[in-house]
């Protein structure tokens, strides 16, 4: 059986829903076939060279805009070594600083939401240092007591902020380029969806027992998915994707309500489609056409029904409807986006160590017109194996301790990469620009 043969996928075309997500596809990259050392996993120098040289330039998910809807509401957030606040400003304006108190180092705050104190300032919990909404010094106890003075640079360093698509961004690097110019072509692609129309459902932390890579490349394939996720092929079509790299980012495009080539028809509707049917509203039990219809059955029930249930999907095209819209945002935000919701994945490095990370699992979904929103979900951190975060997602969590072992293993050189894993190699040239500059890693380099 040729897998890549069995059905014909219909893809939407740029003029189905002009001024919509593009579904053009992006011309295939020359990235070579050489292996992805196994080092990058494992080495604590290259994890340095990844703090210096990548994550203190590029923009970086903070947090969600409607966390801090008031002046005062902040976000503080950690990535590596460091942690930043988020805050909302008297004018509506978003500004941020290191979240260190000048004075001894106390964290002004611990990681999370929250709300300043009453005089519109924060306050260091040891020793009483106030600073403003901003970050600038106000207070300092018994200052005649410092015969050196108040610090005089007179604030905590501030750093760069941003907010687009709802959400809260950050850069440490003061000479970053503005964040509409980073993100390129992320906007234009996933304004439609309307994420601002999308209530939080889930928001998790899990430590794992692996690199934030090796984490990343996970969710850049879908080559995986016979192996880790057997279920799955009963769901969506693992073969017939399509890859998109862009400048800095890159996608796929998977349909979904689909059957892979892999595994032969069923003569039934298979569980999972069914619940696809179901959640769209439609009865199972009354579709009478082929499996290989249901994917084209669902959209076209949406685009009729859709506007009843108060969901608008006029910007988007008839495979939105249905398939998964996978953006990764370098460096660590993996997006499974869909017309209903998006499930939101950040990849933070351990502050130390290579071999651990920290998995955030944020989910949105759509609130129908008219419906009273949810309330935001509490806040959960826990180690993997603690408790399951959902079947697909404790398969991955699962093995990528396993693929993290082997990383460090004498007889495992690098990663040796195919064209369904495209993603992957093109993560990595990224990541050589940033470490090593566009002439990439010289000999002897990771």
């Amino acid at each position: 059986m040729d897998v890549k043969r069995r059905q014909d996928i219909t893809r939407s075309k740029p003029e189905d829903r002009p001024g919509g997500t593009p579904v053009e596809q992006a011309p295939a990259p020359e990235l070579g076939t050489a292996l992805i050392p196994a080092e990058r996993y494992t080495s604590s120098e290259f994890m340095q060279l990844e703090w210096d040289r990548m994550w203190k330039k590029v923009w970086l998910l903070g947090g969600r805009s409607d966390d801090m809807p008031e002046p005062g509401n902040y976000i503080a957030t950690e990535i590596g070594k460091e942690s930043v606040l988020l805050v909302r400003q008297l004018d509506g304006s978003v500004r941020g600083f290191y979240n260190v108190c000048l004075h001894r180092a106390n964290r002004l705050k611990p990681d999370g939401i929250g709300t300043v104190e009453d005089d519109m300032e924060f306050k260091c919990r040891y020793h009483h240092w106030a600073y403003s909404l901003n970050g600038g010094l106000k207070h300092i106890p018994d200052l005649d007591t410092f015969p050196q003075g108040a610090p005089p640079c007179g604030r905590i360093p501030e750093i760069q902020v941003a907010e687009w698509g709802s959400f809260v961004w950050f850069s440490l690097d003061p000479e970053a380029p503005p964040l509409e110019v980073y993100l390129g072509i992320i906007p234009q692609h996933l304004d439609p969806y309307h994420f601002e129309r999308m209530a939080w459902t889930r928001d998790i932390t899990v430590e794992w027992d692996c690199n934030w890579k090796t984490s990343v490349d996970a969710f850049n394939e879908t080559y995986h998915v016979q192996g880790i996720h057997p279920q799955l092929k009963w769901y969506l079509d693992d073969i017939n994707v399509q890859y998109d790299c862009y400048d800095r980012h890159t996608r796929y495009l998977i349909p979904f309500a689909a059957v892979s080539p892999r595994v032969l028809l069923p003569s039934t509707i298979p569980p999972l489609i069914a619940g696809i049917m179901e959640a769209a509203g439609m009865d199972p039990a009354e579709y009478e056409g082929p499996i290989t219809g249901i994917r084209r059955a669902v959209q076209e029930f949406k685009r009729e029904h859709g506007p009843k249930q108060g969901k608008d999907y006029s910007e988007l095209n008839d495979d939105q409807l249905t398939d998964d819209y996978h953006y990764t945002i370098f460096p660590n935000v993996s997006m499974n986006v869909h017309a209903d919701d998006v499930m939101m994945f950040r990849q933070r490095p351990h502050p130390t160590d290579p071999n651990k990370m920290f998995y955030d699992i944020w989910m949105f979904e759509l609130v129908p017109d008219g419906e009273e929103w949810p309330e935001r979900p509490r806040h959960q951190l826990f180690r993997h194996g603690d408790r399951s975060i959902g079947q697909v997602l404790d398969q991955d969590a699962f093995n990528l301790p396993h693929v993290q072992n082997g990383m460090k293993s004498e007889a495992f050189e690098g990663l040796w990469i195919g064209d369904q894993e495209v993603r992957i190699r093109h993560f990595h040239k990224t990541l050589s620009d940033y470490v090593y500059g566009h002439n990439g890693p010289g000999e002897g380099d990771f």
